[in-house]
């Protein structure tokens, strides 16, 4: 194995660099490469995730080109964040491969696609963290997958579709759909699972659907019922906000008159105005089972324009605050301008997030203005911890790889495995990554450890186009760490922070990074375990050879028998 690392603070010649789609000032979407949509959220240990249906993988599959059919899309995605501007993106949930052993009788009860997924969790009793996923399969139905980390592995508790055509309540075959499930566990520990749609277009398809569902969450608990959701047409969504259950849902494409709104107003007793088409309705019970029961409250999320021409979204609160979690395609767009995708090509939807606001004590949502430039981050990105190379305010150029996904095979993930915490950035000459509102603090990072495999020439940037505030030379034919001095006069404050391959970058994939202050000289103590193999490094970061004639502090790093990375600092003499 071979490795060299130096420092260095010339600015090399100028590097032609990836386009910038997302945007400087945008912060939606919330990836710059990963085409997504139909959103669903979970908030767990101080950390959002969102999920969504797989339009990449369709987009891959036209050869990116053409229209997206949805009928390759076969896995979902999954994202996270602890500060709403910088997303980490943890691979993709393969839906047709933990179902490949469903029933193929009758057709319509076994797996197809993966689309519009909706998550939830809870804690047991026994002080298990339980987390349930479920999607629809096309028209036909509903399935779910469980697990016990929000990023799998995933496995399918039951060989066939949860809700289908000939389950008790639902929408029988040749008629409505059974799609776009929406669950939610109310405060009394009871999940409960909305789905439906297409139907009539009129003002009363009586497509959409509610059910009970076991302890389990896994299996039905009686017969799905109806709720009467004026002009419903898909994309159910369920919360509970202050002992209420509050319904979102798309309106569909209906034409609507004022006559018969006024006499639906009477009729319900109520003063919403009529929704307009394709937008983000709701409506509110306090006894899910009784279709008499909700009540239509408005429209809380407009059709978001961006270029898609359906609506899918979701509530979610996270922090404290509230959220609008939705689709547009302003990657799409931004691409068709650029010329790279023909304008034939789409509609392949990203994901968005705008801020929302919930009176919960009355459960009324105000309606959203969906905008590009998104949200605010609620906190600083701290550099002085591991941050994944995954972990992006935007990017340009970059695929995403795993060689250690949970499976353990060593493989590209083509979008197409199970999701992953050991994802590494691909990133050749002209690529980039950047994260928004990162803090250095008062006194600076002197050092800058990164996790990597191949040959790059780095730059570190405050900007994707300003001048380098260091540069450093990367190489290694092995994953690992190496650490380079950087000027703590430079990288002090809050920031935006920039690593951009400018050149000869070859075979180089990113796992993770961080800096270190000045303040880091402490000796760390090794831990217990078995040394499989040793490497010295000085301080600069130059590994070292097998007998060095090197005097003075050394970084001893090894690998213990269990595949851990330890590291400690000693005095070599």
């Amino acid at each position: 194995m071979t490795a060299v690392a130096v420092a260095a603070c010339l600015q090399p010649k100028a590097q032609t660099l990836a386009p910038d789609y997302k945007g400087t000032s945008s912060n939606n979407p919330i990836s710059a490469c990963v085409f997504c949509a139909d959103p669903t959220a979970l908030e767990y240990n101080g950390r959002l995730y969102v999920y969504g249906s797989n339009d990449h993988q369709q987009f891959i599959a036209n050869g990116k080109q053409g229209e997206n059919t949805y009928g390759d899309i076969k896995s979902l995605v999954v994202f996270s964040t602890d500060d709403m501007v910088n997303w980490t993106f943890h691979g993709t949930i393969d839906v047709a491969k933990i179902c490949s052993s469903w029933v193929t009788s009758p057709w319509y009860q076994g797996f197809g696609v993966s689309w519009a997924p909706s998550v939830t969790w809870r804690t047991t009793e026994d002080g298990t963290d339980e987390f349930f996923l479920y999607f629809c399969n096309s028209s036909h139905g509903v399935g779910v997958l469980k697990a016990n980390s929000p990023i799998g592995p995933w496995k399918s508790p039951n060989n066939k579709l949860l809700v289908h055509y000939d389950t008790p309540g639902a929408n029988p075959s040749g008629t409505n759909a059974n799609f776009d499930p929406g669950v939610v566990i109310d405060e009394n520990g009871v999940g409960w699972l909305s789905f439906g749609g297409l139907g009539p277009s009129t003002i009363m398809p009586d497509a959409a659907r509610i059910v009970k569902l076991k302890p389990s969450m896994t299996e039905l608990d009686g017969a799905a019922v109806k709720i009467h959701a004026p002009y419903h047409f898909e994309a159910n969504e369920l919360n509970v906000i202050n002992g209420k259950y509050v319904y979102t849902y798309c309106s569909n494409w209906a034409d609507r008159t004022d006559a018969e709104w006024t006499a639906y107003k009477a009729e319900h007793g109520i003063s919403a105005a009529k929704p307009d088409k394709c937008t983000m309705c709701y409506m509110v019970s306090d006894n899910p089972t009784d279709p008499d029961s909700w009540v239509y409250k408005g429209v809380y999320g407009p059709h978001p324009g961006m270029g898609t021409n359906n609506n899918h979204s979701h509530l979610q609160k996270f922090q404290g605050e509230y959220y609008h979690i939705y689709h547009g395609a302003p990657l799409m767009l931004k691409l068709r301008e650029a010329g790279v995708i023909d304008n034939n090509c789409g509609i392949f939807r990203s994901i968005c997030v705008n801020k929302a606001s919930v009176n919960e004590s009355s459960q009324n949502i105000s309606t959203v203005t969906p905008t590009i430039e998104g949200v605010t981050a609620i906190k600083y990105l701290d550099p002085y911890q591991w941050q994944e190379a995954e972990t992006t305010a935007s990017c340009g150029g970059v695929e995403y790889e795993d060689f250690t996904n949970v499976k353990k095979d060593t493989r590209i993930s083509r979008l197409g495995n199970d999701a992953s915490s050991n994802m590494q950035a691909n990133m050749k000459s002209g690529s980039w990554i950047s994260q928004r509102s990162v803090d250095f603090g008062a006194n600076g990072a002197a050092k800058f450890t990164i996790r990597a495999k191949g040959t790059a020439q780095i730059e570190l940037r405050f900007s994707r186009a300003g001048r380098a505030a260091n540069t450093i030379e990367f190489s290694s034919t092995e994953m690992e760490e190496q650490t380079f001095e950087v000027d703590a006069s430079k990288f002090k404050g809050v920031k935006n922070n920039f690593f951009v391959a400018v050149r000869e970058a070859t075979d180089f994939y990113v796992d993770a990074w961080k800096f270190s202050d000045e303040s880091s000289t402490s000796i760390v103590e090794i831990e217990n375990g078995t040394p499989a193999k040793v490497q010295r490094y000085d301080l600069s970061g130059r590994r070292l050879s097998e007998a060095p004639q090197h005097r003075g502090i050394v970084i001893e790093q090894y690998t213990d028998e269990n595949g851990v990375k330890h590291s400690r600092k000693i005095l070599s003499e």
